[in-house]
């Protein structure tokens, strides 16, 4: 670590504390030739894999504009966009990996997204798990059915309509 008074190449570190979340690391460092002290917050860099091998940092905001098309017309906030995008990358940073497959990105909003709207739900999962016939939502219905949806929202789900009808 470069001293940003002096530019000596070297600097000792005084103290390391776990920062803010608990996703960055708090350095308290000084320099040996100027003898200042300065701070220093460390992350881990979350990468995404894509299919093509190509490497891409991770994005909150990507996520939640793909999210957000899925919600169009629907009743979800910008808040409850946020608050997912913020789910999707504590569990992406609880994995402990730095580089997160393109593929477990997708994953890790299917189960937020389920809870937050689960029409919404459908649309996503129809394209990122490439849906070919009627079937496929047929079956993604009966997973919802089996979790914990509300009989009325699966109601409204599958026969569309007021879920009191």
């Amino acid at each position: 670590m470069h001293c940003p008074f002096c530019k000596h190449n070297d600097t000792r570190v005084l103290d390391s504390r776990v920062a803010e979340d608990g996703t960055n690391i708090r350095r308290r460092r000084q320099c040996p030739m100027c003898e200042r002290r300065f701070t220093t917050l460390e992350q881990m860099q979350l990468v995404v894999v894509k299919r093509s091998g190509a490497v891409e940092p991770f994005s909150r905001e990507k996520v939640i504009t793909g999210v957000s098309k899925a919600c169009k017309g629907r009743p979800v906030s910008e808040g409850q966009l946020a608050k997912l995008g913020q789910q999707v990358e504590e569990t992406l940073r609880a994995s402990g990996q730095a580089e997160i497959p393109a593929n477990d990105v997708g994953v890790a909003v299917l189960r937020p997204l389920s809870q937050l709207d689960p029409v919404a739900y459908l649309r996503f999962a129809s394209v990122y798990k490439q849906y070919e016939c009627v079937e496929d939502f047929e079956a993604e219905i009966q997973l919802l059915r089996n979790e914990t949806v509300s009989p009325a929202i699966t109601k409204k789900l599958i026969y569309g309509g007021h879920p009191h009808d």
